[in-house]
């Protein structure tokens, strides 16, 4: 079980990992306050993939996100918070439209036993357009990896067609194809999730799927090594990982993963993360994936790398406002020496 089966040489492309998603305006009210009788909101940019993307260009990949943003303020906006982690916007595109809008989504921090919550406003944005064509060809052979998810593929099933050729492409070019499940069951529902996504698995090389997930949306069953190495055998896919979040109230989260890699029937654990102070958790699962996917390219493929990174940069994330993560590769080594070490650590950096 390879990781390039066409071996085509990919070592020298211009970037190390492109994803395919919607950037999405985040307006959150400040603090714990709700959105029902609060005045004001905070204005930051995320998105699932984006995410991915700029917390793998912090730690030292070349990244870039394939995206369509409005012709306007606020897609200028986003285009300069892109820049500012570090992300190319080469595969960036612009929507002319009179129509053209950026997606948004309001957050609601939580405290028990109040749960945080989410509302979406991103109909006919401009990305939901997005169609293979507004992209050079020469993008599928630019990068090493291509990163997409479930949500991507459940927008609309304009975006679900561009996707899957997108796959295609990229795979027909020698490109590493990562995917996550990310399943959103606002979005669609758990056996329209299997059917669409069943499509590309055999085009997958890397693969993120939560134990939960798993169970909802492939009526996967036994325990999660059982369902990991399922998925493996299943749709001929060399690495799987999942992640495991404990949430002991909306500020206490415990987390760790698994990963299991098919090229030698082995698995990856470590001690998980506990009690780790929320500050806000979303964007912290695509954390952990742009963690696996640094270890993965940085490291030769590497999934005890893989597994160390992932950890560690959702429990940063965590503990970082908005959705895009803050944090450097010497902080991030930092934290994993101490996670690992067994004596006394210094109590503040200084």
């Amino acid at each position: 079980m390879n990781m390039n089966s066409t071996n085509i040489n990919t070592q020298h492309r211009d970037f190390d990992l492109l994803s395919l998603g919607e950037i999405l305006l985040r307006l959150s009210p400040p603090s714990n306050e709700r959105i029902v009788r609060n005045d004001t909101f905070n204005k930051q940019i995320g998105g699932a993939e984006l995410n991915v993307v700029s917390g793998a260009s912090l730690l030292g990949l070349h990244t870039g996100i394939i995206s369509k943003l409005p012709a306007n303020s606020l897609g200028i906006y986003a285009k300069n918070q892109i820049r500012f982690c570090g992300v190319s916007d080469d595969y960036l595109v612009f929507d002319h439209d009179d129509n053209a809008r950026l997606g948004i989504y309001f957050y609601e921090n939580g405290a028990y036993p109040r749960k945080p919550s989410i509302l979406y406003d991103r109909h006919n944005s401009s990305f939901c357009k997005t169609t293979i064509d507004d992209f050079p060809q020469h993008v599928f052979s630019s990068t090493r990896c291509f990163h997409t998810s479930g949500i991507t593929m459940a927008l609309n099933s304009q975006l679900l067609n561009t996707t899957i050729e997108m796959i295609k492409r990229f795979k027909e070019h020698g490109t590493l194809i990562s995917f996550d499940v990310n399943f959103r069951g606002n979005l669609w529902s758990g056996p329209q999730a299997k059917e669409q996504i069943e499509k590309i698995l055999p085009y997958v090389d890397i693969f993120f799927c939560s134990e939960d997930t798993a169970r909802l949306t492939f009526l996967k069953e036994g325990d999660v090594k059982s369902i990991m190495k399922s998925f493996a055998r299943d749709y001929n896919i060399p690495i799987v990982a999942s992640s495991q979040r404990i949430v002991h109230s909306p500020k206490i989260h415990t987390f760790g993963s698994v990963i299991y890699d098919a090229r030698n029937d082995c698995f990856y654990e470590e001690e998980p993360y506990r009690n780790i102070e929320v500050v806000d958790r979303i964007g912290s699962g695509d954390a952990y994936i742009s963690g696996v996917l640094y270890g993965l390219l940085a490291y030769d493929f590497d999934c005890q790398k893989a597994l160390e990174y992932g950890n560690a940069t959702s429990a940063i994330k965590n503990t970082i406002p908005g959705d895009l993560p803050s944090l450097d590769l010497s902080e991030t080594q930092e934290i994993i020496k101490a996670h690992q070490s067994a004596g006394p650590v210094l109590e503040m950096n200084r």
